[in-house]
């Protein structure tokens, strides 16, 4: 009987050079990994592989050298300690993220919850070839969001509070865009030089600014043998009810218009980004009427 490597793909499981033998990856959201799911992983990496696991690029855990036979043995065996293979192949893969603003003092926004929820929204769709998101939660873009298809940003818009304000100075020294200036004991905010960073909100000893947490997207960045920084196409994001209306459109625009294995932004290109815009504004402002 021929072997549905496809299959196996989808579930998982990628070829190795050495017959019948594969490397498992794992599912992980985010980059979170209880302790009770790694015990199961290092069980298995000792019993049925090499011993040893792999980390990849995108915040992935790997398993090498698990053989065809002991497949079924593998994903029982990880199942009871909570962890389960991931996916390969043309759909949505692993949603990465930084650990945002539950941990990281940089941090706009909480970055583990909305992994989960795009996960559990998205993880496994099949779609025309691979499609990666990325989540960082701040300026600082540790998890490289515009290298991502789609790519999320975390961001706060920050407003003065006047009567809160004790005129240190300490926000324009923060500022690093030059969008603030103190005049006479009064902050001016230059919404075009503004960035979303919230390092004045974050300095301020008086909490004299009101933040609103948000999302920078980003459309079509590639990071492999073609190297594309995706581009934002709406403005600064609010809430997640538009944020996911978003990402529904793009993934929608995705599977009515590429072709059987092109990327995300070659489809953008051969398209038109002109018919992106207005996918994406009319989903935006479905939204924000």
């Amino acid at each position: 009987m021929a072997m549905d490597y496809a299959t196996l793909k989808k579930g998982g499981f990628m070829r190795q050079k050495q017959k019948n033998h594969f490397s498992l990856r794992l599912s992980v959201v985010g980059g979170q990994v209880s302790t009770e799911q790694l015990a199961a992983i290092t069980e298995v990496a000792e019993k049925y592989g090499h011993g040893y696991i792999h980390l990849t690029s995108r915040q992935g855990i790997e398993i090498p050298f698990i053989r065809l036979e002991d497949i079924d043995e593998v994903k029982e065996a990880l199942a009871c300690g909570g962890a389960t293979p991931g996916v390969c192949g043309p759909r949505v893969r692993t949603i990465t993220a930084c650990q945002g603003s539950a941990v990281c003092p940089n941090g706009c926004i909480e970055t583990e919850e909305l992994a989960k929820e795009l996960n559990d929204r998205y993880f496994g769709k099949e779609l025309p070839h691979k499609f990666k998101f990325g989540i960082t939660g701040c300026q600082n873009n540790c998890l490289k969001a515009e290298e991502n298809d789609l790519g999320i940003k975390g961001g706060v818009r920050v407003s003065w509070i006047q009567d809160k304000c004790i005129s240190c100075g300490l926000c324009v020294k923060q500022c690093r865009e030059g969008a603030i200036s103190i005049e006479d004991g009064k902050i001016t905010i230059d919404a075009e030089k503004c960035n979303y960073c919230g390092r004045c909100a974050f300095a301020c000893p008086t909490d004299a600014y009101d933040t609103v947490p948000g999302y920078l997207i980003s459309f079509g960045g590639l990071f492999g043998n073609q190297i594309n920084k995706g581009t934002l196409i709406v403005p600064f994001v609010e809430d997640k009810e538009t944020l996911f209306a978003i990402c529904d459109a793009a993934l929608k625009f995705f599977e009515d218009n590429a072709k059987s294995g092109e990327r995300f932004k070659f489809t953008i290109d051969r398209i038109g980004k002109d018919k992106l815009d207005d996918v994406i504004w009319e989903a935006y402002n479905r939204k924000n009427k």
